[in-house]
Parts: C-alpha cells; structure tokens; sequence
C-alpha cells in the first residue's frame, strides 16, 4: 500500500507540474526572442556602419564613404566605324560586313548577337569562351550569345566564309576593324 500511495504522488505531482507549467508560460530572463529583424529592438544595419563603428572602437575615427565615379565616353562611341577605335567600358553595337575583322584590344569582350562568326587569330592561341568555358581557336565557329573574352590584343571575329550577311557584335572594350 505504501508503494501504491508512492506512485499515486508522483502521478498527482508531475500533472500539476505540467498543469502549471502550462498556464505560466514564461521565457528565462536574457533568452527572450525578439520580433522581427529590422525592428527598433532588433535593427539591421548595413555594412558601413559597422565598418565605421569598428574604425571608431579602433580609435581610428570616422571614414567618409566614397562615391563611385562613371567611366567617360570621351567621343570613343564607335557604331560600326571602320578602322575606329573604343577603350571604354560601356556596351557598344557594332556590325561587321563579310571581309571584315573585328580585332579586339587586350581585356576586350565580344557577344555576337546576330550573324555566323568564326574566330580569327594569327597565332595558334585562341579566345575564351565563358559561356561554355573552353577556349575556341583559330577558324571555329562562335556561338551567339556567348560573352568571349579577349586577353591579349590582335586576336577577334570574322564573318564565316561562304556567308553574305553581317554580324552585329555587342562590344565592351577596345576593338578595331580591319
């Protein structure tokens, strides 16, 4: 009996226990969830500021940020102009008629956009294909749409032979045609 009246307490007791546990439902002290990210408890805060108050708890004081600049045209928009010339970094159209090279400037990219091209280099290297990443050599074809990277300069595309119509050729870079 004294066994019975144990377990018969320790039933009572666990059940109030979750009974009470239940209706004081209450967080510890200091292991509290906040709301939302971005609140007034909880801000988010960019990478500057914490750049500066990192310089700040340095002792190296404020930094002010600085404001990127825009690259100029500088007159270099060539539209197609033969034997032109172009070193800025904007996107230029141009057309390339059969017999025609376009030759890029060393760190160039070319996308043909329309037309069938084929790589033209006068040694046996040849350009950079990041789309497919594999490196495309003299007399291959190029895909359209497939950015071409140019790292040293004399190397570009032609029109396929056998072929009469241009290409158009999204251009970033230096590059002239010959």
């Amino acid at each position: 009996m004294k066994k019975s009246l144990q377990v018969m307490s320790a039933i009572v007791l666990i059940g109030v226990g979750i009974a009470l546990g239940s209706i004081f439902d209450i967080t510890a002290q200091g292991a509290g969830v906040t709301g939302q990210a971005g609140t007034a408890d909880d801000p988010v805060v960019t990478k500057s500021y914490v750049d500066q108050q990192i310089q700040k708890a340095l002792g190296g004081g404020t930094t002010t940020p600085t404001t990127p600049t825009t690259p100029t045209d500088n007159g270099n928009n060539n539209s197609g102009n033969n034997n032109s010339s172009s070193s800025s970094d904007q996107v230029t159209i141009v057309t390339v008629k059969p017999g025609e090279k376009l030759i890029a400037a060393a760190g160039a990219e070319f996308i043909v956009r329309n037309g069938h091209a084929v790589i033209y280099s006068a040694d046996s290297n040849g350009v950079a294909d990041l789309t497919d990443g594999k490196d495309v050599t003299n007399g291959q074809a190029v895909g359209n749409n497939h950015l071409m990277s140019y790292p040293r300069a004399g190397r570009g595309i032609m029109v396929q032979d056998g072929v009469k119509s241009s290409l158009t050729v999204m251009v970033r870079g230096g590059y002239s045609i010959q």
